[in-house]
Order: C-alpha cells, then structure tokens, then sequence
C-alpha cells in the first residue's frame, strides 16, 4: 500500500510539474499562431537553427492558438492580430487570463498605436512589426525569451505620443504613491531587465522584486511589466527616452 502511495504522489507532482511552460534542456519553447501558412513555415525555417528556441506548435486561427497554449504550455506565443474564429487581441486576453506564465508577442504589420496599446491593454508583453528583417526578429525573439518585455523604441515613441495627446486633452492624472525602491525597479524593467537583472542591481533576492512588482502592479492598475513600464512613462515617473535606450 505505501508503494502505491508514494507512486500516485510522485505521479501527482510530475502532473503539477508539467502545469507551467518550462524551458525544456534551457529551450526556449515557442507557438507560431498565423493564418499564413508560408508566414509561419518561414518564421519556423528561421527558428530551426537555434539551439535556444524550440518551435512545440503552429495554429493558424485564434481559437487554435488558446488550445494549444493551453495544451503545451510553451514560454511564448508569437501572435498576429488578424486571425479567424478569434482574433489576435481575443487570444491574447483569454492566454493572459488562462495560462499567464505564457508570454504574449504580438507580430503583426500593423504597426500603430492604437493597436499596440489594445494589444498591451489585452496582456501581451510585446509588439513586433512583421517588416523586420529575419535576423533581427531572432534576436528580438531571444531578447524578449529573457526579459518578456519588447516594445521597439520606434512603436514606443508613437505610443508615448499618442498617451501624451490623449493627456492633453484629458483631466489631470491622479498621483501613484510608488515608493523609492518601487521606482528604481521600475526604471529597470523600462531597460528590458529581467527579474534577476535587477535582483543583482539592487542586491535583492528575485522574491522580493516579484513582491515590489506586485505592489506595483496594484498602485499602477496594470497586470504586467509592459503595462506598468507604458503607464509609468504615461504618468512621468519614468523616462521613455531614458529607460529605453538599453532595451
């Protein structure tokens, strides 16, 4: 009876193991969701040489791309916006709210603020233009793998513009109370460093940013770090220039 026991329990972690992506042998894994099938052979093609990215899956329309992700639990899903059956946006939200440790990148050729924000509002990590050349989005791809957080300085420059108009026109914003340290950590996510980036910087463990990050998070009304480094620059605790000249 205790080897039955102590089979089901090793067999009930092994299940609990397996609830959230992990990098397999230090691979990043990675879904392909596009409704081009050449788009998404090519991007795949790009990616096969890569001893630290795997390809686990390929959808070619919204609803595909949320069973997968739910079904494979990679680190990160390369998203377009035009999809069918579910578009893009849809399936970024429902990843973020079903499967959050997966990391939402947008590449789309829309490349306005608009989309870009709507795409942050629904809890990507990221926005890429599809124009950019093959060995660029690799690196890109393995950056954001990293650091979970790409907003080319270009896209990010309209979007703060876009945020600066909107100000003008709006009501005073109201004063977020973050604390010193809140806002050091803050201007380090601004520069794309991870979690133990800025753990070392601050000579923090990454359990006590994971906490600042959290309270965070709550003051600023954001769900992540993309959202919390746009509305910071928003609200002028941060700078976008500044902070986003190492990203």
């Amino acid at each position: 009876m205790a080897t039955k026991k102590s089979a089901k329990k090793k067999k009930s972690a092994a299940s609990k193991k397996t609830n959230h992506p992990s990098k397999n042998n230090g691979k990043v894994r990675v879904i392909i969701a596009d409704d081009q099938t050449l788009f998404r052979e090519g991007i795949k093609d790009m990616l096969a040489d890569e001893k630290t990215i795997e390809v686990i899956g390929e959808a070619a329309d919204g609803k595909e791309a949320l069973r997968l992700v739910k079904t494979l639990k990679p680190n990160v899903i390369l998203l377009d916006i035009k999809l069918p059956h579910m578009d893009g946006i849809q399936a970024a939200r429902q990843i973020h709210k079903e499967c959050p440790r997966t990391n939402v990148l947008i590449l789309s050729s829309f490349e306005d603020e608009s989309h870009v924000m709507e795409a942050i509002q629904a809890g990507a990590n990221g926005y890429l233009s599809k124009m950019l050349p093959s060995y660029e989005l690799v690196n890109a791809l393995k950056a954001f793998a990293n650091k979970n957080v790409m907003i080319p300085q270009p896209v990010m420059s309209r979007l703060m513009d876009s945020l600066r108009k909107a100000n003008n026109t709006a009501a005073d914003s109201p004063l977020v109370a973050l604390t010193r340290m809140e806002v050091k950590i803050l201007a380090l996510l601004g520069r794309g460093q991870s979690n133990k980036e800025i753990a070392l910087k601050l000579e923090l463990s990454v359990k006590t940013i994971k906490n600042h990050l959290n309270n965070m998070f709550q003051k600023l009304g954001v769900t992540n770090r993309t959202e919390a480094v746009v509305k910071g620059i928003d609200l002028g605790i941060i700078s976008a220039e500044k902070e986003n000249d190492g990203a």
